[in-house]
């Protein structure tokens, strides 16, 4: 399923849902940021997604980042809470969703780098070359967020 994304867009069509997601800013040994490129938009993007019925916030996340990525990952701590109502997705079904992920650090703890339906390319990425990529604005500043040195979680 495509998608498309509207931030700060006055002509955006109104949200219609709202869902919990995840999303995980991973750097491995070296600093660098696991990043996909994601087959619905077209766009790089941190791993993450929907928080499933039966699920943890911890669990949706290990669960997502593996299956885009192919890493698995330990939940080390909060990040922020973005829940812009400027940011809607509009889905081709006609879903159009509110912005709300809570992002967290996690740290690397085994498997490979591989490829899903939801991820056309995988990498490691130095944070110096993020701005060389086609990374959505609420992305870019969750990855801001993440490398920052304050201790105290962002929110809006």
């Amino acid at each position: 399923m495509s998608r498309t994304d509207y931030f700060h867009d006055p002509d955006a069509p109104e949200a219609n849902s709202i869902k919990v997601a995840v999303s995980a800013l991973v750097r491995d040994a070296q600093g660098r940021i696991l990043m996909i490129h994601r087959t619905d938009n077209d766009r790089y993007s941190i791993p993450g997604g929907a928080l499933e019925a039966g699920e943890t916030i911890t669990e949706a996340l290990t669960r997502e980042v593996k299956e885009e990525t192919g890493i698995d990952v330990r939940v080390a701590d909060l990040i922020g809470i973005f829940s812009n109502p400027e940011h809607v997705i509009a889905y081709d079904d006609g879903e159009v969703r509110q912005e709300f992920s809570i992002c967290f650090h996690a740290d690397p703890i085994g498997g490979e780098l591989r490829t899903s339906s939801e991820s056309k390319d995988v990498r490691w990425v130095e944070p110096n070359e993020i701005s060389s990529l086609n990374v959505h604005p609420s992305i870019v500043l969750r990855i801001e967020h993440g490398l920052s040195t304050s201790a105290d979680p962002y929110y809006t």
